[in-house]
């Protein structure tokens, strides 16, 4: 009975956010970004000045979209925020779904590092079964809930081991090993939003592709597995020039 009056008191007086609700402490996740863009809005991870990663799905169309960096609360104009338009975005080829998810995002001026404002480092190398990481995003974390939240959200998932991952999927979903699952029952399992970025101390482990957690507590979700793509991404950023015919190695290890 003490413990509901303090939480009554607690919302009363305007408190902090209860754990239940995974709201991330505001800009601890400097890296995370939001990309406003055609077809719809993502998540996305920002890996230097110029370049963000997200999942294949989420390339945005070039000068129609936006990234906010620096944000906790969407709405909310905030002093921390910078908005760059997108130049490019770069899909990673052959792509068939759900296999090789993975695009690279452009901006189109360079993002100004602050401690609101930084990128997360690459892999150096791939995660562990049982490792711990936090996925974060401005999705939901009530299951069956698809819209965005305005407060960027934050879950902690073990990594789950590929044989458990392809005993839960049904026969429609095809396992690939450019997939890494992570979540549990038991566990904070449940974050929508599209590309939602995860990371494993410290290092850029994951984009969401599949929110199995939401639908079932039980599965997993699904995210693109980034170790397996340094060499790709690394390709992009050195080789790039502004023009929509030019091509990158379509899968490097």
């Amino acid at each position: 009975m003490d413990f509901l009056l303090l939480v009554v008191l607690l919302g009363l007086a305007g408190a902090s956010p209860l754990p239940e609700e995974k709201v991330c402490r505001p800009h601890s996740r400097p890296w995370n970004v939001y990309i406003n863009g055609e077809p719809w809005s993502c998540n996305g991870a920002l890996i230097d000045e110029w370049w963000i990663v997200t999942s294949y799905e989420c390339a945005p169309k070039p000068y129609s979209s936006y990234a906010l960096l620096g944000k906790h609360e969407l709405g909310l104009e905030e002093s921390t925020e910078q908005r760059i338009q997108i130049s490019d975005a770069i899909q990673h080829s052959p792509y068939r779904s759900p296999h090789h998810s993975l695009a690279m995002v452009r901006l189109a001026e360079p993002a100004r590092f602050n401690p609101h404002v930084r990128p997360i480092s690459l892999p150096t190398q791939c995660p562990l079964p049982g490792e711990t990481c936090i996925v974060s995003g401005w999705g939901s974390t009530i299951p069956d809930q698809s819209k965005y939240n305005r407060e960027l959200k934050c879950i902690t998932v073990p990594i789950v081991d590929d044989q458990t991952c392809m005993d839960l999927f049904t026969e429609d979903i095809y396992w690939d090993p450019s997939m890494v699952c992570a979540g549990q029952n038991n566990t904070d399992n449940c974050l929508s939003g599209r590309a939602s970025v995860m990371e494993c101390n410290g290092q850029l482990q994951g984009v969401q592709w599949f929110s199995f957690g939401c639908s079932d507590p039980t599965d997993p979700s699904v995210y693109t597995k980034l170790c397996l793509y340094k060499n790709w991404i690394r390709e992009v950023m050195d080789n790039y020039v502004p023009t929509a015919t030019t091509e990158y190695p379509p899968w490097t290890t």
